[in-house]
């Protein structure tokens, strides 16, 4: 250390800025340098990055070392070795303590989560700074901050998007503007704005620049995520999903449109326009929910059907609230206008149906993408005044279509769902139906949303009708990326329906194209919306068409000349006057010409009035029944539940001695249908196992997860196949789900079941507006059945009731009319009632109503009341001899014992359906009177069995009638079957109540109660 000082001592003179006191930093372990390493060995210091800890250089042998170099280096620095070189040059121009000494740069690859700092050097102080000199910490600050800022814009961009096309409110219901989207809030100032900082590779606004001025950086943002398009997606868990969004909105360029794209937007948007515009010029008071404020609906719609059918895809299932309806069936679906115009005339209707109001109905077409030049068929789904009711509908009807055709991605059939902004938040259906999205069984592969934002719910502001800062944020659920877009801005709604399409087709999941726009008129075209909103309607009559801005901005442009504009108007003006000219030559009305689901080739060549046999031979029911009972073919493999070894065991004994309980004849009818090639598919909660553990249609593997056999899916090499599947916890969504499947195809069995059919009420709108009406609204058939266990068994007033007098109550059959006798009496009441509501009493009936389901020559509606306690009842069983050939549904079953033997002894005939007649026998036989009382069971509640019950009271002349049932008086089937008696018997004879008094609510909730109520409905149904 002497000679070092001795050594500088003589140089200084030549050096003077090398005093004495500049030896001691890089020498002396006090303050500099050699300090912080020294320490570092005292105190353990941690390094996270670096595989070893950088070693101490100044120790007892090395410091001689040292010595050494600096005096080689002071006679001649090219002596020494570079970084030797850079330490005493740095000590000598006076380095700060600890920092005179910079590691040469690594050729190794940086350890994870670390940054060479060679990567920083083009933006260090302007991008001038060599690598050895100090990386200020601000430097670093400023980098993070721009990421956080990408970051933030990505994020909450959409915030300050203008999204308004009317400029006078904020589509997120805050006018706030966050302050993470302001760069003063990063401590960034104006003079920071030319600066150059390397983007993060979580972006995309670079193209192919790796680092842009913080100016351009900011600018490119607000272009991507500020302007006519808010995009929300940052909440997908995908890495892969984000950034593939990113590229989409970020990339330079992306969203330039050339100028045939253009001309193609004005003419659609010119269509669509002028569509509404000649309604209104033809028929100013009449309601039709037109698009007025949001025509650019008609391009999106298109431009999305484009982008499909391009990416592959063939058949588009739609559903849709009614505005803006008839200008999607001219425009999107190019349904013939004369049809449309023909709906505001007060035509008769040329075939059978009450029909529905124009803007309800639906349509089927088929026909030529002009733009990708492939074949589409378009199909909107005729829906109710009950918004989203029909979204279910659409999601049922498409995974039928996808099964059907075997696309198992859908890649081939989408769902296409438009809403309006406060039905979309306000409904819960629509939450319940983005719940099925990807369930195994009811998945559709993605579906399309495009929510029209009027920013208005009839008269009611969004501030009052949701909770959440947009209309959209329920498909945050299922991870859907919600795409905002100004519907005055035709380009950027063209970009975000192709992005919505590709998304689709890329990651098969659900995506929400949210058009925020207004609604020029009313909620109908005669309703004052002044009212109520004086402020935003004085603003709407002052802004100016989408149309008219779009031209303008086209003309402008070069684009298009105004000539061209007008010619385009007047062209679709001319081809709207020629079909209101033919449409005035029309006299009828055809309901058939919007028949969403047209079932080619089922109708033609039947007779309708001829039903195909239900009975079996008996080889195939013992064939069904032994695969059924049967473990799996590697039964030593898999292993099953002792409990269900035994359930397997008792079937096979039944199948050896002719018999079958309720879930043996349920196996025997689909296994049969399986085997005619029909397609069953049985859905609902818990229905795999059954709510009564009395199913088992799925068996599972006791030690391995997710093993399971389906006996019924191997019955025959070439059966069709079989579903069964729980679904989620709903009622509403999947009976909507089942009944679009049902109006798929006609040669499908397709089964709901009630966990207990007290639920079924929350499905009430599918019930009430679909499966009870659509046929008569909008010549619909469909074969779906309602199972709904039903029975009072003292389970309290929620599982009691499947509420059969709802169902008997929209029953449509007269009950003052007696049909005609015929041998055609019970397929013509089938054939003119809307739907049928049947009880059974016994395994074999349930087996054959079943299978006469498909054997119909048409469709209905099956709504079936299902046992609990029969399931297990020993005398709920019923012989082969009522299921083989020959044999068939019985309406009803007549008394068989020693009455029926001595019909003028029998002093009281009671008839009852359902359960309750099993009490009624038991109590019959215990008092011995059944010599004197018969019991007859209507099985077919409706359409009602008028022939068999008028023969069945002749049979004994000398008998009162009376009608038992379980349920109160003011519920069950006694409100419909007493006239219907009457009728049947030509009002010559009386039939008396028996059972419980009226009741407010299905059940009592007490044991004891129950028994008594029980006891004395046998003692009123039994009494001589």
């Amino acid at each position: 250390m002497h000679r070092a000082r001795t050594v500088l001592k003589q140089i200084v003179p030549l050096k003077p800025h090398l005093g004495l006191e500049r030896f001691a930093p890089w020498c002396y372990p006090a303050e500099g340098a050699v300090a912080v390493l020294w320490k570092s060995q005292i105190h353990q210091k941690r390094h996270y990055n670096a595989p070893v800890a950088t070693e101490p250089f100044l120790n007892g042998s090395s410091s001689a070392y040292v010595e050494e170099m600096y005096n080689a280096w002071l006679r001649d620095p090219k002596s020494v070795h570079v970084s030797w070189d850079s330490f005493f040059r740095s000590t000598s121009a006076g380095a700060a303590p600890g920092q005179a000494y910079s590691p040469p740069p690594s050729l190794a690859q940086a350890p994870r989560n670390t940054v060479p700092i060679s990567a920083l050097a083009p933006f260090i102080g302007g991008g001038h700074a060599s690598l050895t000199s100090h990386v200020d910490e601000k430097v670093i600050d400023d980098h993070l901050a721009v990421q956080a800022i990408i970051r933030s814009y990505q994020i909450r961009g959409h915030h300050i998007a203008e999204l308004d096309p009317l400029g006078i409110s904020s589509a997120d219901l805050d006018e706030k503007h966050p302050p993470e989207l302001l760069y003063t809030t990063y401590k960034f100032e104006e003079k920071d704005m030319d600066r150059v900082f390397k983007l993060p590779s979580t972006t995309f606004i670079g193209g192919k620049d790796k680092a842009l001025p913080l100016r351009e950086i900011l600018n490119r943002l607000e272009n991507a995520y500020c302007r006519h398009i808010g995009v929300e997606f940052m909440f997908i868990n995908s890495l892969e999903q984000c950034n593939w969004i990113r590229q989409k909105f970020e990339t330079p360029g992306i969203m330039e449109v050339d100028n045939e794209q253009k001309r193609l937007n004005l003419a659609r948007l010119t269509r669509a326009t002028g569509f509404e515009a000649f309604l209104a010029r033809k028929w100013s008071s009449e309601k039709r929910f037109g698009l007025e404020g949001c025509e650019i609906l008609i391009p999106a719609m298109k431009q999305i059907i484009d982008k499909s059918t391009e990416l592959g895809v063939e058949s588009i299932v739609m559903g849709m609230p009614h505005r803006g309806r008839l200008n999607v069936l001219a425009n999107v679906c190019r349904k013939p206008l004369e049809q449309i115009f023909t709906q505001f005339a007060a035509l008769e209707a040329a075939d059978d149906g009450s029909g529905d109001v124009k803007y309800h109905l639906g349509t089927y077409i088929e026909r030529l993408n002009r733009v990708t030049n492939k074949n589409i068929r378009l199909a909107v789904v005729a829906n109710p005044s009950h918004l989203e009711a029909v979204d279910p509908v659409v999601q049922g009807k498409t995974r039928a279509e996808q099964f059907y055709r075997g696309d198992g991605e859908g890649k081939k059939v989408m769902s296409m769902l438009l809403h309006g902004d406060a039905a979309f938040c306000g409904q819960g259906i629509v939450y319940e139906t983005f719940h099925l999205a990807d369930l195994p069984d009811y998945t559709t592969h993605g579906t399309i949303h495009i929510v029209v934002n009027n920013q208005i719910g009839f008269t009611t502001d969004p501030r009052h009708s949701r909770s959440s800062p947009y209309c959209t944020d329920v498909a945050r659920v299922v991870n859907a990326p919600i795409f905002h877009v100004n519907s005055d801005d035709p380009e950027s709604v063209m970009h975000v329906c192709n992005v919505a399409a590709e998304w689709r087709s890329t990651f098969h999941k659900d995506v929400v194209v949210d058009i925020v726009c207004y609604r020029r008129n009313g909620h109908n075209e005669i309703d004052e919306p002044m009212f109520t909103q004086p402020l935003m309607y004085r603003k709407i009559r002052n802004t100016k068409p989408g149309l008219d801005k779009y031209a303008d901005r086209l003309i402008s442009e070069g684009v298009v000349t105004p000539e061209e504009v007008k010619d385009v108007r007047d062209k679709y003006d001319k081809i709207c006057e020629e079909a209101y000219t033919n449409a005035r030559k029309e006299t009828h009305i055809k309901y058939k010409d919007w028949l969403d689901s047209p079932w080619s080739g089922f109708f033609e060549g039947k007779d309708p009035l001829k039903v195909s046999p239900t009975g079996l031979k008996e080889d195939t029911l013992v064939h069904i029944g032994k695969r059924f009972s049967s473990p799996p073919p590697n039964a030593a493999e898999f292993v099953i539940h002792r409990g269900l070894e035994r359930i397997m065991k008792a079937r096979m004994e039944m199948v050896e001695n002719r018999t079958v309980d309720w879930a043996l004849g349920e196996a025997m009818a689909f296994g049969s249908l399986l085997k005619e090639g029909i397609h069953v598919r049985l859905s609902g909660q818990d229905v795999e196992r059954g709510t009564f553990s009395h199913r088992h249609h799925v068996l599972h593997h006791q030690n391995v997860d997710k093993a399971t056999y389906r006996p019924l899916c191997f019955l025959y090499p070439d059966q069709a196949p079989y579903t069964v599947c729980n679904s989620s916890l709903s009622e509403f969504g999947v009976l909507g789900f089942e009944l679009g499947y049902s109006m798929t195809n006609p040669n499908a069995l397709v089964c709901w079941e009630a966990q207990f059919g007290d639920f079924n009420n929350t499905a009430q709108c599918i019930i009430d507006q679909f499966i009870s009406s659509g046929q008569a609204k909008w010549v619909r058939q469909s074969g779906l059945v309602m199972l709904n266990p039903h029975g009072l068994e003292g389970m309290g007033p929620e599982h009691s009731s499947g509420r059969v007098e709802r169902f008997l109550q929209m029953s449509s059959d007269d009950p003052d009319y007696f049909p005609p006798e015929s041998e055609e009496f019970a397929v013509r009441q089938l054939h003119d009632i809307n739907w049928i509501v049947a009880n059974c009493s016994t395994p074999a009936n349930y087996f054959h109503i079943l299978r006469r389901q498909i054997a119909l020559p048409f469709r209905k509606p099956l709504i079936l009341l299902t046992p609990k306690s029969l399931l297990r009842h020993p005398e709920a069983k019923s012989s082969f001899d009522l299921m083989v050939e020959g044999t068939e549904f019985l309406r009803l079953i007549p008394e068989e014992g020693p009455a029926a033997g001595n019909p003028d002894a029998v002093k009281k005939v009671v008839f009852c359906s359902g359960k309750v007649f099993y009490d009624l026998k038991k109590s019959r036989d215990e008092k011995k009177l059944t010599n004197d009382i018969a019991i007859a069971r209507v099985e077919q509640i409706s359409p009602f069995p008028f022939d068999l019950v008028k023969k069945e009271c002749a049979k004994y002349p000398n008998a009162s009638l009376v009608w038992a049932q379980e349920e109160h008086k003011n519920q069950g089937p006694w409100t419909y079957v007493q006239p219907r008696f009457s009728t049947a018997l030509n009002d010559t004879r009386d039939i008396v109540y028996a059972g419980r008094p009226t009741a407010a609510s299905p059940a009592t909730g007490s044991k004891m109660t129950h028994l008594r109520e029980l006891n004395q409905l046998l003692e009123d149904a039994l009494a001589l």
